[in-house]
């Protein structure tokens, strides 16, 4: 008698062939059979045609900090996840020496959006090394399952301290970081994750630590991550990582080297293809580049306590190091204002907010006698008044004493020239940022919005080749063994939906993360059923599992350069 039985559905196996009507059967977290009546089960749900896939591997996570206190990361499972890679962008919590655990919160902060009290408050610190974060992990038990990243900027700070953020390294301290990527990677890390990008600043405005690492520490970690014959090296890329060089670093590690994020600029709308031209001829090459990208427009909630959008600026600086009174002072004054003005119009389209005012919109004033502004645009409030719309943001903001809530559409909000890049069959679809930016905005459900938006609504893909982009093809990236398919013999991590209906809902603001932060979260629509390993954790209402059940794995043993993972039926 099979645990399992999941009666007459179309079965869509992650491989991107077309779907088969029929039966699927689980016994001891596994899939035991596919085919037609498989016959007797403990439990049995009737699909009644509704479409069964393996669940969703989102490769691009920031839970490591949110898993030590909630194994089942909330929302993922319930948005179809079953798999969450952690680490991205090298914004680890492991390894942390003791002394080290507050500047590790604090480099959060800003660059993941993260609240400092709910870190403070929420961490689960049973660890030092990375081995050992893993073993915690393992020993708590998880909800889904998970694969992590050795983090860069982690590993930095482990060995350099605070110098972390402001000098490149010495060639012993390269060496004492290359023999940390070492023993991550023995643990069992997925890969090596890093960030060169200009906006990922800490508190204050610091640079993240592996903003400082030069080409010779870059290449000396690649090259240990590399050792294994197994592992990604993941980067979010900024001006000095161009593609022709991340191409060097695959040629010589021999890895994938997976790249975010490419997003798509209404004002530098050529950028992303030539990006995208740049992978494709390295991947013709024989060198494994992979672009990283969204099927959510890049929209983001914020006040002017916190306007992440605008970090990446040179000039906000003084900004992000004010607090209280003085960042009051540092946004009144005209010189300020005049320097932020200058570089929005020297560096259009190079950076995350490039002056779209029309795109920026009052969400939730603080006076009710503003009330009557929620919904209008910038480039209209500052017609209305007058002002040029920098002075007009922040003369409001101020009025408001900085409580007011706006939203931003930044980049990846036009359908045509996004549709492109999905169809791209080599482009990894992730950046959910799942853990991270938790009151900007909620991509979690960025599968579901795949297979709804860009699939049945604007056929952009068809469904099969949607779920292999969720499911088959990302196991195949990161050397996922016995993932990513329905096969006889594979794990048993499956996502019911009705393709008619499925997507993501509306996003919500709660107040359940540690010492009562706020987070933006959503739930499912046409969602009917997620399991993990044979598990039950998702129906139609939402997470349903015990939470101490927790049937996901710690993944620690990843395909090597010579143990290809199938994607295609046999």
């Amino acid at each position: 008698m099979f645990d399992l039985v999941i009666q007459d559905a179309q079965i869509f196996d992650g491989s991107g062939a077309a779907p088969v009507r029929g039966d699927l059967a689980v016994g001891n977290g596994k899939i035991a059979a596919i085919g037609a009546r498989l016959g007797a089960a403990k439990e049995t749900v009737k699909a009644d045609g509704l479409a069964l896939a393996p669940g969703i591997i989102d490769g691009h996570t920031h839970y490591d900090a949110q898993i030590t206190w909630d194994p089942f990361v909330d929302p993922s499972p319930a948005l179809g996840v079953t798999t969450a890679v952690l680490g991205n962008c090298g914004f680890t919590i492991a390894p942390c020496k003791p002394d080290d655990r507050d500047l590790t919160m604090r480099h959060l902060t800003h660059v993941e959006g993260m609240s400092l009290e709910a870190l403070r408050a929420g961490i689960r610190w049973g660890f030092e090394s990375f081995p050992q974060y893993l073993d915690m992990l393992q020993q708590q038990g998880v909800g889904p399952n998970v694969a992590c990243f050795a983090g860069h900027s982690a590993i930095r700070t482990f060995v350099m301290g605070e110098d972390a953020t402001a000098r490149v390294a010495t060639n012993e301290e390269i060496a004492r970081m290359a023999a940390l990527v070492r023993g991550a990677m023995k643990a069992g890390a997925v890969g090596f994750a890093s960030s060169t990008a200009e906006a990922h600043n800490g508190e204050g405005g610091t640079p993240m630590p592996s903003r400082l690492a030069d080409d010779r520490e870059l290449r000396t970690l690649v090259r240990a991550m590399a050792e294994s014959g197994a592992g990604v090296y993941m980067l979010t890329k900024g001006s000095k990582t161009s593609i022709p060089y991340l191409e060097e670093i695959a040629a010589e590690a021999k890895r994938p080297v997976v790249i975010a994020a490419l997003f798509h600029s209404n004002v530098n709308p050529t950028a992303s293809f030539t990006w995208l031209g740049q992978v494709n001829e390295a991947r013709r090459r024989g060198h494994q580049l992979v672009a990283q990208t969204s099927c959510c427009p890049l929209s983001m909630d914020f006040t002017f306590r916190s306007p992440y959008l605008f970090e990446s600026m040179e000039s906000w600086k003084p900004a992000m190091a004010a607090h209280g009174e003085a960042l009051k002072k540092v946004y009144s004054d005209k010189a300020w204002r005049s320097a932020v003005r200058k570089e929005l119009e020297e560096r259009r389209g190079r950076l995350v907010f490039n002056g779209e005012w029309d795109k920026l919109f009052v969400v939730e004033t603080a006076k009710p006698d503003n009330r009557a502004l929620e919904g209008t645009t910038l480039a209209e409030l500052a017609r209305k008044t007058g002002k040029e719309p920098l002075d007009c943001i922040l003369d409001f903001a101020l009025e408001e004493n900085l409580d007011t809530m706006f939203v931003a559409q930044l980049l990846h909000n036009d359908d045509v020239a996004v549709g492109r890049i999905l169809a791209d069959p080599d482009t990894h679809i992730s950046l959910s940022d799942a853990g991270a930016h938790l009151t900007f905005f909620c991509d979690a459900g960025f599968g579901l919005h795949l297979l709804g938006h860009w699939t049945r609504d604007l056929g952009v893909l068809e469904l099969p080749q949607a779920v292999r982009r969720l499911s088959g093809q990302p196991a195949k990236l990161f050397g996922i063994r016995g993932r990513g398919l329905l096969r006889e013999g594979y794990a048993a991590d499956l996502m019911l939906f009705d393709p008619k209906t499925v997507a993501r809902g509306p996003k919500r603001r709660v107040h359940d993360l540690p010492a009562g932060a706020a987070r933006l979260t959503a739930s499912a629509v046409g969602l009917h059923g997620v399991w993990v390993n044979g598990a039950r954790v998702a129906d139609d209402k939402g997470l349903c599992a015990d939470p101490k059940s927790r049937p996901g794995e710690v993944l620690r043993s990843f395909a090597a350069l010579d143990e290809p993972t199938p994607t295609t039926a046999a």
